[in-house]
């Protein structure tokens, strides 16, 4: 299988998004359309050996769009997650520090230089929508050396559609004012009767003015209609077309053969203005929904210091590097691409790719990450991963897709869309039926009435209630390092009922750390602090290769201790060692140990010790000249964060359980201080999906939060899989959410993204639908005999402002942002 994006050309209103996932999921080989209004784009699935991408291409084209550049990624035929929804989005391997989706087997790699222009918005200047649809080549396919896109998280291409938009606005706004004028509307508002130029009627001076609003300024709802119609589908273009044409061609029909007759060219013209500036207004608040991208997008600097073989510096344009290529990075200046550290120490603020806010620490051999920013040192690193393979490309890939999936209750909208417009068509028809033939009123009055029910009954508003939201919500998920997968993950995620944390590496940090230096009675007697204790143990266990050695070794520099001069080590088999550390003879070990060396601890400290190990704790004793002089606990320690996340679960009602390999006195002691009671201990790899279903079989939804390769199992199993960041590929390609910090807080800062984001699509949801059941019997004329009838043209007005409401409302989740770990 393969995914690939794909921007569009054309997608005017909601409607088109269900328009090419319908036709599209027709065609065999084609196992997933996920066309999306807000990213003006659409991701597809096809089987690769069946299908290619100028073939997709051609198939969207003859839906009626342009196509611009796209943006692929392989997906594994055979998912570990098969009990997950259908749009489940998997990930290759792993192999950075904070994500993969590098290509795998069958995977077409991209021009770099294509890449730049489709991952990073590098492009040309933005042309008006009809340039850009002059510039594309045959098929839709954009011309290889131009790369033109249209994509709406792009801001300069946002920023020339929402342009041509208001253009075309503006021009209609100038000849509608004079039409308004010159009607009888016109008259009845403002008492005129202007004089007509060369003797012409008015009705001749309406048709002139009003010809360029409604087939200049409203093509883009007239070319729609004939795609959908084209493709047996009714959307909002058809309804909005419909409105513009009836009113437009029944004015022209009584201008030629009954001057007599009151024309509606003012309502026609009017309606397109309206429409275009609801539109216009639209746009502006859809724009925000893409500010997260846009802030990934514009990560990437444009050129890198490369080091040439003779060690001249040259600035190259990015898309020029080559893997293993030498690169320079300055003080201040930004990552260009993936790649290792071979020389120099600097911090790297990470934020914008992982959420990080503190800057990381980078020296020989760590890895640094394209679009980060160094700090005050200098680097000199070797790509490892350039172009699509890059960690920001595949995320903003990852995101692209994230946004163009549906969440659930959307593909309930989108049916109800499709009902209203066959609904609004029958309610216009009736409606000019009863008052026509029925109540006995004109044709304009009852033309009226069927054109304002047409036109205010379009469900723009349903089609843009949970794709804007799922749209920010993902951007800022991604802005804080949380990588949502797709829009049911998002939703699902607000829905957990229970979850079950993998120990090591995820609330725990995963590699062994001293915890605890106690000092014994002795170490008076013997002249030895805390610090001093340490150094003696560290220049002890120095050249020893045993993994608890090398953990007392790395305390001490982390306190910044030098090692001491020493001599005569010896490794003491069953577990131990000994050496002459400043003339002192210090001996490392179990109690046992040095019961065996005649060394034998007080009851007091043998309590102490005890009470060490009860906690879970590996604890070593340190003897110096024969005495007792000290304890070291060295433990894999508790995450700093993991005690609160833990404790904010559980007063969101969510029951916390623990699940790990570790003994059980070890897993009880971690459970005891993180406040989890329910523990899954002593559970090997492929016993743990078990424990998933144990809590799933109590009518619980439960996530998975785990990070190693034995973990994947148990995340597919969960209702909801999340994976660390800095975990393995495996655990990261079956979660659904990938918290790329390594943090437990980041799964409570998804809870709560996903609750407020599900928040938002409810919101839309309640009132795209009660407008619509409000606003259809009041445009057919319910109020009428209290005198309460709305024209056509306040109608689109009121159509428009429903869209734009909808739009503003989900923009407005970015004020949840600063609340997530609140």
């Amino acid at each position: 299988m393969k995914t690939i994006t794909i921007h569009l050309k054309g997608m005017n209103f909601a409607g088109c998004a269900p328009e090419i996932e319908k036709k599209l999921r027709k065609v065999e080989n084609i196992t997933e359309v996920q066309a999306n209004y807000v990213t003006q784009s659409t991701t597809i699935t096809y089987q690769e050996d069946k299908l290619n991408e100028a073939q997709i291409r051609e198939m969207v084209q003859d839906c009626g769009y342009i196509c611009g550049d796209s943006f692929d990624m392989p997906r594994k035929s055979a998912e570990l997650n098969t009990n997950k929804s259908d749009n489940h989005q998997t990930m290759p391997e792993h192999t950075s520090p904070v994500m993969s989706i590098s290509s795998t087997n069958g995977h077409k790699e991209m021009d770099h230089s294509t890449m730049a222009h489709s991952a990073y918005g590098s492009m040309p200047s933005a042309t008006p929508m009809e340039q850009m649809s002059h510039d594309m080549g045959g098929k839709g396919q954009a011309k290889p050396t131009e790369h033109m896109v249209h994509d709406m998280s792009d801001p300069a291409m946002a920023k020339a559609m929402e342009a041509d938009m208001r253009n075309r606005f503006f021009v209609s706004l100038v000849l509608t004012i004079p039409v308004i004028l010159y009607s009888m509307l016109g008259v009845r508002l403002f008492g005129l009767n202007l004089p007509t130029p060369f003797g012409i009627t008015k009705n001749w001076v309406l048709l002139v003015l009003s010809s360029p609003v409604v087939w200049w300024g409203g093509w883009m709802f007239h070319s729609g209609a004939y795609r959908a119609l084209r493709n047996r589908t009714l959307n909002m273009n058809v309804l909005v077309s419909l409105g513009m044409l009836v009113a437009y061609l029944f004015s022209l029909f009584a201008t030629i053969f009954a001057p007599s007759v009151e024309t509606s060219f003012d309502a026609a013209a009017m309606l397109v203005t309206f429409v275009l500036f609801g539109h216009w207004m639209e746009m502006k608040s859809r724009r925000g929904s893409s500010d997260a991208l846009n802030a990934l997008l514009r990560l990437v600097p444009s050129q890198a210091n490369l080091i040439a073989p003779n060690g001249e510096i040259k600035t190259v344009p990015v898309e020029q590097l080559k893997v293993s290529d030498l690169l320079l990075l300055r003080p201040g200046e930004k990552v260009p691409v993936d790649g290792l550290v071979i020389e120099g120490e600097s911090a790297v603020d990470e934020s914008m790719v992982t959420g990080e806010s503190i800057p990381v620490s980078k020296k020989t051999d760590d890895e640094v990450i394209g679009g980060t920013v160094n700090g005050s040192g200098s680097l000199r690193f070797k790509a490892t991963k350039v172009g699509s393979d890059t960690a920001l490309a595949q995320i903003v890939q990852l995101v692209q897709t994230a946004q163009n999936s549906k969440a659930p209750a959307q593909r309930i909208a989108d049916k109800a869309a499709e009902w209203l417009v066959l609904l609004a068509v029958g309610a216009g028809l009736l409606t000019f039926l009863i008052w026509f033939f029925i109540v006995g009123q004109t044709a304009l009055f009852a033309l009226s009435l069927a054109v304002t029910a047409i036109v205010i009954a379009c469900p723009d508003a349903l089609g843009l209630a949970t794709p804007t939201a799922v749209a920010v919500g993902t951007g800022i998920g991604a802005r804080n390092g949380i990588l949502i997968k797709n829009a049911t993950a998002l939703e699902q995620t607000s829905k957990i009922q229970a979850i079950i944390f993998d120990k090591t590496g995820t609330l725990t940090e995963g590699k062994p750390a001293v915890t605890d230096i106690t000092l014994l009675e002795s170490s008076a007697a013997l002249n030895l602090d805390e610090a001093k204790l340490l150094q003696m143990a560290a220049t002890t266990e120095a050249d020893s290769e045993h993994p608890l050695a090398r953990t007392i070794v790395e305390e001490s520099k982390t306190r910044q201790l030098s090692l001491l001069e020493y001599s005569q080590f010896k490794s003491i088999a069953g577990g131990g060692v000994q050496a002459v550390v400043t003339g002192q003879t210090v001996l490392i070990g179990t109690s046992k140990l040095l019961a065996d060396n005649n060394i034998q601890l007080t009851l007091a400290q043998q309590e102490k010790l005890a009470a060490l190990q009860a906690q879970g704790k590996t604890v070593m004793v340190v003897a110096v000249n024969g005495r007792g002089a000290g304890l070291i606990a060295v433990a894999d320690r508790v995450r700093p964060s993991s005690k609160q996340a833990i404790t904010e679960l559980q007063k969101l009602g969510i029951q916390v359980a623990m699940l790990t390999g570790d003994n059980k006195l070890t897993a009880e002691a971690v459970g005891k201080e993180l406040g989890i009671t329910r523990i899954f201990a002593e559970v090997l790899p492929a016993e743990k999906a078990k424990y998933v279903k144990q809590l799933q079989a109590e009518k619980l939804f439960t996530a998975m939060v785990g990070d190693g390769v034995n973990d994947a199992p148990a995340l597919a199993q969960a209702d909801l899989g999340i994976a660390i960041g800095a975990g393995t590929g495996v655990a990261i390609e079956t979660a659904e959410v990938v918290l790329m910090r390594s943090d437990p807080l980041d799964v409570l800062a998804a809870i709560r993204l996903s609750k407020a984001t599900v928040t938002k699509m409810k919101q839309n949801l309640f009132w795209a639908a009660i407008y619509n059941l409000v606003a259809i019997p009041i445009a057919a004329g319910a109020l009428y005999p209290i005198g309460i009838l709305l024209s056509p043209e306040v109608g689109a007005l009121a159509m428009s402002a429903s869209s734009i409401t909808v739009a503003t409302n989900a923009v407005l989740l970015k004020k949840v942002e600063k609340k997530l770990k609140a």
